[in-house]
């Protein structure tokens, strides 16, 4: 029930701002150059190494675009 009304939640908010996902996926993809530029910390080195948030954002984004033509 729980996941049920989550789902029909996240659709109806989704459905009025279609460009949102794709607006993170942006963002993340910006985040990861400014991340590669930063020093290497424990942390941030290894999220300049994996490049985890280009591959997060770029997800993002194309869920975004196959969810606004869905919605």
């Amino acid at each position: 029930m729980a996941i049920t009304r989550f789902l029909r939640v996240a659709s109806d908010y989704l459905a009025r701002r279609k460009g949102l996902p794709v607006l993170i996926g942006v963002v993340l993809i910006c985040l990861n150059l400014v991340v590669t530029f930063l020093p290497p910390w424990p942390a941030v080195g290894w999220l300049a190494e994996t490049d985890l948030l280009l591959h997060i954002g770029a997800l993002v984004g194309l869920m975004g675009v196959l969810l606004g033509d869905a919605l």
